[in-house]
């Protein structure tokens, strides 16, 4: 069976394209959110008064998050063919801490959505949320480089 996934974006380190796309995210990905809440969840008028001041400090907060993931992505399109055991361990290490102080800003606000909305509501906010996130981690992915197709075979593990 073919894995295509596995092999593609073999291109070389600090590839400029991937730089320029990794750029464009925040102002897209604002644009484009704001209209498919628009579009998804249907707000009356005093839902959307209670709503939109909210989603505009969670987007504040939310982009400081973005702009580390673009950060991260960047350095490892730029180092990926020399990354160290050390500073794998270190990516990996800044992604998932990344992830988790994502998490934790949903957390955060999903009790001050739930005092303006109703769970159902709130539930689909997330859900919109989280299929977005997934398109933009997709997009990322899909256009950096991949480990798996990297020459060489790793030694034993380094200390820690």
């Amino acid at each position: 069976m073919s894995r295509p996934i596995l092999a593609q974006s073999q291109g070389p380190a600090a590839d400029p394209a991937v730089n320029a796309y990794v750029d464009t995210i925040p102002g897209d990905l604002e644009e484009d959110k704001t209209q498919a809440i628009k579009e998804a969840i249907e707000l009356n008028e005093k839902e959307a008064a209670a709503f939109w001041p909210v989603y505009k400090m969670y987007g504040a907060d939310e982009a400081k998050l973005d702009e580390e993931r673009r950060q991260v992505a960047k350095r490892y399109a730029d180092t990926w063919t020399t990354l160290t055991d050390a500073e794998a361990r270190d990516l990996a290490r800044q992604s998932l801490a990344l992830e988790s102080r994502r998490a934790d800003l949903r957390n955060q606000y999903f009790a001050r959505f739930n005092q303006a909305w109703s769970g159902l509501t709130v539930a689909k906010f997330f859900q919109l949320e989280h299929r977005l996130d997934l398109l933009v981690d997709l997009k990322i992915a899909s256009e950096l480089p991949s480990l798996l197709v990297r020459s060489g075979r790793p030694g034993p593990p380094t200390s820690k």
